[in-house]
């Protein structure tokens, strides 16, 4: 059962490729430890995709990549992960083009524990479900959203669902950062 709405992301400590650009590290200093203290007191975006060397990931890392100034002006810190190892990763930056300069770590869950505590570990294929988490500076679940492995996200709908959250008032159907939320006094 993945893990819901309200309750706490599951506590974890993994390797991950650092988000910074290719050219700039070496494999020495490229791989970095991240935990939920890495990021503590931030809004978190997780979003888990399926595997590296695939056809779908590429292009929702990449989207998710080129909107990851509009996360942070939100105080927003983006993490991608898959169940491949930290040396997977740093290969697949290294040759897929639109991944080079990718400024999101990419967990490694190698040894699955974090997918399965986040229940999203798909039973027929072994992997990291495509799945999104929103989480609160208190490490609290707000949004989650799993998709099937063939079908990828978008991720200007997870920026939405973020501004939404972050007004914490209530928001209709369609609303967008900027758009009037619900007074319950005027409706009344």
């Amino acid at each position: 059962m993945t893990i819901g709405v309200g309750e706490k992301f599951p506590k974890f400590n993994l390797k991950a490729v650092d988000g910074e650009a290719f050219d700039n590290i070496d494999i020495e200093s490229a791989f970095v430890d991240i935990s939920n203290d890495t990021y503590a007191g931030k809004w978190a975006v997780y979003f888990f995709y399926p595997k590296d060397f695939t056809f779908v990931c590429p292009t929702e890392i990449a989207a998710f990549a080129a909107m990851d100034e509009e996360f942070k002006d939100r105080g927003a810190q983006l993490i991608t992960g898959s169940t491949d190892s930290e040396f997977v990763h740093w290969a697949w930056r290294k040759h897929q083009p639109q991944l080079r300069d990718l400024p999101i770590p990419m967990l490694a869950d190698i040894k699955r524990e974090l997918t399965g505590a986040l229940g999203i570990l798909d039973k027929d294929e072994g992997v990291a479900q495509r799945a999104t988490f929103i989480v609160d500076p208190k490490g609290v679940v707000r949004f989650t959203m799993v998709t099937d492995l063939n079908v990828g996200r978008n991720p200007n709908e997870v920026l939405r669902v973020l501004d939404a959250l972050q007004t914490d008032e209530l928001c209709p159907c369609n609303w967008n950062k900027g758009d009037a939320v619900i007074d319950v006094r005027k409706s009344v």
